[in-house]
């Protein structure tokens, strides 16, 4: 197949994602809150770039959050609510138990509720968060978020435990599952670029270190990344140990990610299978260049942020007092 020249691609993203926008999201504005809440665009950042300075590992949880919230049932903050005697809720879902950087969205809704009572959705409080986040080492937003969400009712640890993209997913997976919320292949490659931070479990990518039960490793993986890995994760074993997804910088957000995956050390089966398909491989290596990706994770970014936005009482949407907890029934 012929190498589309990714510069047209990338242009002809830029105007579907506007659409997509419009099309999936009606309410959303970046201006949304300008006049009901002019101050929220200065007291995320605020808070949010405080923490991620004394803590940097936060950028790479705030960022999760997001995805694992936007990948079930849309981008509505289900994420956020607690647990009940009767429902097990979304974070506590196995693929989720790992997340973090909940105090922080609460802290940014106290604040917010102060300022502007029943105003701001926590669903948008997670989407702002989780851009800051991986700003705060720019001193400058790195895309724009559209505003206007509100906050779901539902909240299923099952259908997070459904929905939610594993690591161990193999391509075709993955792309049905992308395509299934009207995400593409160079959206895909872009948004697994987030793993150029943070870090995950041994628990999670043992099985390539032992592939067919002999002790052999997956042989998509670089041989001597692979005994980096074992040297980790197995003295003594220990599947709780985290390792990071980018062997070149864990902390910062930068293009290493793709550049280490062209040769053969990403760390989950789900990075080592964008390689396999030639689309989404010629989309790695154009990646490699930080302003390519850059540039077109922020537009995936805003792609993804429109998924399932609700807008109101008939789609059961509102504005959670607490993001922990629905608000009772009138």
């Amino acid at each position: 197949m012929r190498l589309v020249n990714l510069n047209v691609v990338f242009v002809s993203l830029l105007v579907l994602i506007e659409v997509v926008s419009v099309c999936n999201g009606r309410v959303l504005s970046p201006a949304f809150y300008r006049k009901s809440c002019p101050q929220i665009g200065r007291i995320v950042r605020s808070i949010t770039w405080s923490k991620v300075a004394a803590n940097p590992t936060l950028a790479a949880k705030l960022l999760r959050l997001h995805y694992h919230d936007c990948f079930v049932r849309g981008c509505d903050a289900s994420i956020l609510i607690d647990s009940t005697t009767g429902n097990t809720a979304e974070k506590d879902a196995v693929p989720n138990r790992s997340i973090g950087g909940y105090d922080v969205i609460d802290e940014i809704k106290t604040k917010l509720e102060e300022e502007c009572p029943d105003i701001v959705s926590c669903a948008d409080i997670v989407a702002l968060a989780a851009r800051d986040a991986v700003s705060y080492q720019f001193g400058r937003p790195m895309w724009q978020v559209l505003t206007g969400r509100k906050d779901g009712r539902v909240s299923l640890a099952s259908e997070a435990s459904r929905d939610l993209p594993s690591g161990n997913a193999n391509f075709t997976t993955l792309q049905q599952q992308f395509a299934g919320l009207g995400l593409n292949i160079i959206d895909l490659v872009a948004l697994s670029g987030a793993h150029t931070i943070g870090v995950a479990h041994c628990a999670v990518f043992q099985r390539r270190l032992n592939a067919t039960g002999k002790g052999d490793a997956d042989p998509s993986l670089d041989p001597e990344y692979a005994q980096f890995l074992r040297t980790q994760c197995t003295t003594p074993p220990n599947p709780a140990v985290a390792v990071a997804l980018d062997a070149n910088s864990s902390i910062s957000f930068d293009s290493h990610y793709f550049v280490g995956l062209r040769h053969n050390k990403g760390l989950l089966r789900s990075d080592a299978a964008l390689l396999i398909d030639p689309r989404s491989a010629r989309v790695v290596k154009s990646f490699q260049g930080f302003h390519a990706f850059m540039a077109n994770f922020g537009l995936s970014m805003k792609k993804m942020g429109a998924i399932g936005v609700k807008k109101g009482a008939r789609d059961d949407g509102e504005i959670r007092k607490n993001c922990r907890v629905v608000n009772a029934a009138n």
